[in-house]
């Protein structure tokens, strides 16, 4: 199906182009959305007379797209989550979450403006790209962490692979110590064997 594009969508084209794509999409995505019109007399006709009123709103719109990323670009947001001790999630953090996560912040983000590069399904900093305008995205940094203090560590710098292998190894540590003084109190009350 032919349709005129009435904004920016990418992978497909700018606002004006004449595009074709498979029905369904046309139907299901472009048109219900407000995004294109059919090709037709009468539809380019439109077009032609709303040209400079589309291109006057898109440009508003992208003018605040470009002020809230320039305050959302790079932010970290914490999201909590139950995990294993291996770090794995029990389940995985979504474009919901991620969306809860700087709405909470003060920042007006849609879960449909949220673009996850892969499922998140393990502890630790994951970036995310949120995409404000057609023409403006924007990267942000999601915490994933079991607590607060935990997302703070991961901030400074230190993996939950990590953290586990210092406390593994400040336990054995504790261990060892406990043996060496339960052998010196062998030592000193001496075996008595002989």
């Amino acid at each position: 199906m032919d349709i005129i594009l009435l904004e920016r969508v990418a992978k497909l084209g700018q606002m004006g182009e004449v595009v074709s794509v498979k029905d369904g999409y046309a139907r299901n995505y472009l048109l219900a959305q407000g995004k294109a019109l059919r090709v037709n007399a009468a539809n380019l006709a439109r077009f032609e007379a709303e040209k400079a009123q589309l291109e006057a709103r898109n440009l508003e719109s992208r003018k605040e797209a470009e002020s809230l990323g320039e305050k959302l670009d790079g932010q970290t947001f914490v999201v909590i989550r139950s995990a294993s001790d291996g770090g794995a999630l029990y389940g995985s953090v979504t474009t919901r979450d991620a969306a809860e996560a700087a709405t909470a912040d003060g920042f007006s983000v849609d879960k449909n403006q949220v673009v996850l590069k892969g499922a998140i399904k393990d502890l630790g900093l994951h970036d995310v790209d949120v995409v404000l305008h057609p023409e403006v995205t924007v990267t942000i940094t999601l915490n994933v962490a079991r607590s607060k203090d935990e997302a703070e560590l991961q901030a400074a710098g230190k993996s939950i692979a990590e953290l586990a292998a210092e406390e593994e190894a400040a336990a054995e540590f504790e261990i060892q110590e406990l043996f060496d003084e339960m052998g010196s109190a062998a030592d000193e009350f001496g075996d008595d064997d002989n």
